[in-house]
């Protein structure tokens, strides 16, 4: 499994030519609604001729799950397996078409192409608010999505993640970088991946304390 940060929360993992896309911000909508809340990186527009096999939002949240960013990717044209929490799920299958589009929240999972998908715990803002764990039968990756540090989300955590990926932004109802910290260390993956930064700020991860942080670089594959 390989993986690309796509800036923000969003990510795109391939396997065998498998497509699965987490919270794509490919737009400029956050700006028009609240201006402080620019890129500071440029939309790369080449992300829009990929055609993904699943997408899966974590949250209904302008960031996450922005219809500027859906439109290029779910059209009532594509055939496309959507994971989504009620919050989202509600919204996205308006589109339509021959997606198919499934309630994914918390403790729900779903296989497909022999990779499995599990909604869990999240602690944020949102209604619906879910984290994901793929697992593609050889390595388990653990999206967070948004979310505070929370007890109840280590009893939906198995103890053999082999990548985390978590805010640490510290504003908006994310984990600051020290009480990502801790997290981390509860979760004990073997690679943990900051984000949730550099789109709106200026932050970098230098504060991040943990000894396997992988340093992701937007728009190219993380080394993991």
């Amino acid at each position: 499994m390989t993986c690309i940060w796509l800036g923000q929360a969003g990510f795109l993992f391939r396997k065998d030519g498998f497509k699965i896309m987490v919270d794509p911000y490919l737009s400029n909508s956050v700006e028009r609604i609240n201006p402080k809340n620019y890129r500071r990186v440029p939309v790369n527009e080449s992300f829009f001729e990929i055609k993904p096999d699943v997408m899966i939002f974590t949250h209904n949240h302008l960031d996450h799950y922005d219809p500027e960013t859906v439109e290029k990717f779910i059209t009532e044209n594509s055939d496309i397996l959507v994971l989504a929490p009620k919050s989202v799920w509600d919204e996205v299958r308006k589109i339509g078409g021959n997606n198919n589009y499934v309630l994914f929240n918390r403790h729900t999972s779903w296989t497909e192409n022999g990779i499995k998908f599990t909604a869990v715990k999240a602690e944020h803002s949102d209604s619906a608010p879910i984290g994901v764990i793929i697992d593609d039968g050889e390595k388990k990756y653990y999206i967070t999505g948004d979310t505070l540090y929370n007890e109840e989300i280590f009893e939906d955590i198995p103890d053999d993640i082999y990548a985390l990926f978590l805010p640490v932004n510290g504003v908006g109802n994310n984990m600051n970088m020290t009480d990502a910290t801790h997290f981390a260390k509860r979760v004990n993956a073997e690679k943990t991946v900051p984000i949730h930064i550099g789109m709106f700020d200026e932050l970098t991860t230098e504060e991040f304390d943990c000894v396997n942080k992988v340093i992701a670089e937007i728009y190219k594959e993380i080394e993991l």
